[in-house]
């Protein structure tokens, strides 16, 4: 295995002081859901284990999938149309106006999370993929050991995510899903009805969570 502790200690750091919403706990999960999927899935016959992250924002959960990555030898593509999701928009409670273009007037996360991706030394790892969801997911081909599920949280984006996104995880590799939250009074609904979708379906078993992190195992194929 590639990497030792203290450079996963460096990159645990980084992630923590990173701009995003993803508490401390949470992300130390993510890092070790991703390492499970790259060690499961390192074969050099099949070429390096592919990780795709859905929503980077300024590149905090990218440090900690970024950082199982460099560690199992496997790549990291993280999918972002780097504009903001619905709940980032100006007027609601998720909006940062430090990170408004002040030539369009619309929000720009690139240049940040590029930033935060230099900072922490991942850009042989980490491979940015700016664009919309469910078009890049079309045009997908590779089979996925781990896909981290975290754009857009209203009803049509998260259910465009998951239904582009997760067919491409392949058997035994894993799907964490972001702001999972069961009682409503705690969060949005589309990510917990997306999990509860994977659990019904039969072709997913729980293998972790934390917080509103929600881990799961691919055990079967679609029909």
């Amino acid at each position: 295995m590639a990497g030792g502790d203290i450079r996963v200690d460096e990159l645990v750091a980084l992630a923590r002081a990173a701009r995003g919403f993803m508490p401390d706990d949470e992300g130390a999960t993510l890092l070790a859901a991703a390492e499970r999927a790259g060690v499961a899935f390192n074969d050099p016959a099949a070429g390096a284990p592919v990780f795709v992250e859905i929503g980077a924002w300024c590149g905090k959960s990218t440090v900690y999938i970024g950082a199982a990555a460099e560690r199992t030898g496997a790549v990291l593509f993280s999918v972002d149309h780097h504009r903001g999701s619905e709940e980032n928009q100006a007027g609601w409670e998720h909006h940062d106006a430090d990170l408004v273009d002040p030539v369009d007037g619309r929000i720009d996360t690139l240049p940040h999370w590029r930033r935060t991706v230099a900072r922490a030394r991942l850009e042989s790892s980490v491979v940015g993929m700016v664009g919309d969801s469910p078009t890049i997911a079309k045009a997908w081909r590779r089979p996925l050991a781990f896909c981290f599920i975290d754009g857009g949280h209203g009803e049509a984006p998260a259910w465009a995510d998951y239904r582009g996104w997760a067919p491409h995880v392949a058997l035994g590799g894993w799907l964490a899903i972001h702001d999972v939250f069961p009682d409503p009074a705690d969060g949005g609904r589309p990510p917990y009805e997306l999990w509860c979708d994977a659990l019904a379906s039969g072709r997913w078993r729980e293998d972790g969570e934390q917080g509103s992190l929600r881990i799961l195992r691919r055990t079967a194929r679609d029909p």
